[in-house]
């Protein structure tokens, strides 16, 4: 990919994003019919003197050094780096030391929550994908002009899917800031970054344990407002508070929902059921 060099200052924001679920409408699956879309936003100078620093000695603690990558999927599975796991005393005591580190942590989420099944029925033009990154970057947006912030540079990370995947998102990235969104404005200054997996970024890592996270606490921590003006799928709202339901001022998160949307009963071992409690 070609990245163009602006003459715009940076920002003293980063952005890191994953997905949990897929974003097929041909095909649902019963048990989890979400697809989410996590962006957690870090004040660069909090993310470096802080969080980062936390994350490492976490993981030198509990592994001996710091190329454990921390995925949802693998500690829920307790496989690979997360074996140990197996062991009752030592997962109660990996998963209060991950909940308290991530609590502790200051960032914000943006997150967009899709219930696939009503939002199928809706004949959206766009696929679930299109539409969360969508109203995510609006509120990103949004957020950055209350801050009097949004003429700067931000760049925003994704993790590598393929090639594929990744020419389909730059597309869709660059449409919606290039002012193809409801706002009708263009977002000049955000950048799309890919990393692999194993680039071991903290803040790829922590935005996969909050996009499973998200979806788990959907309909019991968050107070939720319409977003109809920017959406008019009844399968999405957004939800304003803290990252996975602890409160520090000023933190956004975004997820869809429906008043009347039916009870999810997934199996215990489906592969997107996320069984980590951060945060409460």
């Amino acid at each position: 990919f070609c990245f163009i060099v602006s003459d715009m200052e940076n920002g003293e924001y980063i952005f890191y994003a994953d997905e949990s679920g897929d974003h097929s409408l041909t095909s649902v699956d019963a048990t989890y019919p979400l697809f989410v879309l996590t962006i957690c936003g870090f004040k660069i100078s909090e993310y470096t003197q802080k969080v980062v620093p936390n994350f490492q000695k976490f993981k030198f603690r509990h592994f001996g050094h710091d190329m454990a990558i921390l995925h949802e999927r693998e500690i829920r599975k307790q496989i690979g780096d997360f074996e140990f796991l197996t062991d009752i005393v030592q997962r109660e005591k990996f998963h209060l030391e991950l909940t308290r580190i991530v609590a502790e942590a200051n960032f914000d989420i943006f997150c967009c929550i899709i219930d696939k099944r009503i939002f199928r029925s809706d004949f959206f033009p766009d696929n679930p994908y299109q539409v969360a990154l969508s109203v995510c970057l609006q509120m990103i947006f949004k957020r950055l002009q209350r801050l009097h912030r949004a003429d700067l540079n931000y760049h925003f990370v994704f993790e590598k899917r393929g090639n594929k995947e990744d020419k389909d998102l730059e597309l869709e990235f660059r449409r919606i800031v290039d002012g193809i969104n409801p706002l009708r404005k263009p977002f000049g200054g955000f950048k799309l970054r890919f990393a692999d997996k194993r680039s071991n970024s903290t803040g790829m890592q922590l935005a996969d344990l909050t996009a499973s996270y998200s979806a788990s606490v959907r309909g019991s921590l968050f107070e939720t407002r319409s977003v109809k003006s920017c959406c008019p799928s009844h399968s999405i709202e957004i939800v304003q508070d803290k990252d996975c339901g602890q409160r520090k001022p000023g933190n956004t998160c975004s997820r869809a929902h429906k008043s009347e949307r039916p009870q999810l009963m997934p199996r215990p071992d489906a592969d997107r059921e996320p069984p980590i409690h951060l945060g409460h």
